[in-house]
């Protein structure tokens, strides 16, 4: 077992990636602990997804900010180059068509920082995975 120096929980795995400190309990709270260029980015998918799931409650889950009616909808993060978006793995699948210049996987997307946001692609894979029940 590995113990981290900084917030004492301990892993199996060596030097694991983890975030230390309290966990954030609300989106604003995760927006305002990320480095603040990153700021406008994350504010930029939040406001989206406020506006293409208008009935959903906004929570953390998994450390992420989420997006939830009954099921969680869609989760999204900040991470050093990109913004994940995690809709699911059919609605990578339904949209990977539209997805062809960013990176994939099963479930998630990667939205470099270096290229401007795909706001209204984000706002329909959202309104799909709720329309649709596909979730992550």
């Amino acid at each position: 077992m590995w113990r981290c120096p900084k917030c004492g929980r301990e892993f199996k795995n060596q030097q694991q990636k983890h975030s230390c400190g309290e966990r954030p309990k609300t989106i604003d709270a995760y927006i305002a602990a990320q480095p603040e260029e990153v700021q406008p980015f994350l504010h930029q998918v939040r406001e989206t997804l406020r506006a293409a799931l208008p009935e959903a409650e906004e929570r953390i889950s998994w450390s992420m900010p989420t997006y939830w009616k009954g099921h969680n909808i869609i989760h999204f993060a900040a991470f050093k180059k990109h913004i994940g978006l995690y809709p699911g793995p059919k609605a990578i699948e339904e949209f990977s068509h539209r997805l062809t210049e960013y990176k994939t996987s099963k479930g998630a997307v990667q939205l470099p920082y270096s290229k401007p946001l795909p706001l209204a692609l984000i706002a329909e894979i959202a309104q799909w995975c709720y329309e649709t029940g596909n979730h992550p």
